[in-house]
């Protein structure tokens, strides 16, 4: 068992650095309710309306403002959805607000709504 210091060390690398932090941190629970907020503040919600639904690519075309989180000016452009069923919930015409991400390389829709 001469192998057991390594291991742990190499256990330790391993573990992401927010978890050791939080750990030790002394605040327990409280550090990781702070950084909800500040993921929910990047993806502030954008004013639009929907052009197309492209049911079958998953895909749907908003005129819409400016999306700070993502620095895009506004513009009519076509945005891929996180979820499958988005494209079921909206139609052309539709006034909406949405949440909007770079993943994988390609501008996402993580959330949208009907706008009020």
């Amino acid at each position: 068992m001469t192998n057991t210091p390594w291991i742990v060390a190499l256990a330790t690398l391993l573990v992401p650095a927010p978890l050791l932090a939080q750990g030790t941190s002394g605040m327990g629970d409280h550090g990781a309710q702070h950084a909800a907020p500040a993921k929910a503040t990047a993806a502030a919600m954008t004013e639009g309306e929907v052009r197309k639904v492209d049911k079958a690519g998953r895909r749907i075309t908003l005129k819409h403002g400016a999306i700070a989180n993502i620095d895009m000016p506004p513009m009519t452009m076509v945005f891929r959805t996180a979820d499958p069923g988005m494209v079921d919930r909206v139609k052309v015409g539709d006034k909406v607000r949405f949440s909007a991400e770079k993943v994988g390389g390609e501008y996402t829709v993580t959330r949208i709504e009907p706008s009020k």
